[in-house]
Formats: C-alpha cells, structure tokens, sequence
C-alpha cells in the first residue's frame, strides 16, 4: 500500500500495547516430550500464530514491557501450558522465571492499529464460560 492511498483511509490506535510471546526450541522439546502422539510440528510452524495480549498503555518501551511480563509470567506461562495440554501432570513442574525466559520471546508492540473500525470491539469472558461449562 503506497503512501498516498494510507492518507485515503482513516486510522487510529487504540490506548494498548501488544504482548506476544514467541514460543521457543524448548516449547517444541516438550511438546514432543509428552504427547503420546505428537504433532509433526517445526518450531516457524509452532510460532506462526500466537496469542496477542493487549496491556496497559503506560508501557514506555521494551524495558517496561518486560518487567510488566516478568511480574505475570507464572500466569503467562500456565495458560500457554493450558492451550497445549490439559492435564497439569504433564507440565513442568518447577516453572522458573528464568524457565520462562528460555521458552518464551517477549515481543512488545507500542502501535495498535485499528483499521476495523466501523466494527465495534466485543469482548467475550471466559471465566464465564468456564462457569456456564462447570454448570452443565
């Protein structure tokens, strides 16, 4: 898209930063290591769609944004372990902020974009989904 047709359309950021964790060698190790069956899987294809966590605003730079993950990253690394596997028995059991480290590239974005933005944001909350799922 050239310059001139960017100044054509609306745009706007949004008050968020963007957090991905990029999975790293030793995600794809424990893949391997404890599904029964695992996938055939290379770690690009592991790390071509990840979560995007929008955080709060006030992060000035990378630094910030580190030390915002740093102080969440037992929450951060048990709901990547969860989007794998389920059965808590097979993560590892001596999760370390250093471990984390090894695992996981930070990535911090500062410029969300929202180019859609005829579509209002919704929002869907999945403690309440685990609720209605308990329930049943």
């Amino acid at each position: 898209m050239t310059r001139s047709t960017m100044n054509n359309h609306s745009r706007f950021t949004i008050n968020r930063h963007l957090i991905i964790l990029m999975p790293k060698q030793p995600v794809l190790d424990w893949i391997m290591r404890v599904d029964p069956d695992p996938p055939a899987l290379t770690l690009e294809q592991l790390r071509q769609d990840q979560n995007a966590f929008l955080v709060p605003n006030a992060l000035s730079d990378h630094e910030d944004a580190e030390k915002w993950v740093k102080r969440r990253w037992q929450m951060f690394f048990e709901e990547y372990l969860n989007e794998w596997y389920t059965v808590e028995s097979w993560w590892p059991q001596k999760r370390t902020y250093k471990m984390f480290q090894e695992w996981f590239e930070v990535q911090h974005h500062s410029m969300v974009w929202d180019l859609a933005m005829s579509e209002p944001i919704g929002y869907e909350d999945w403690d309440s989904l685990d609720d209605e799922e308990q329930s049943d």
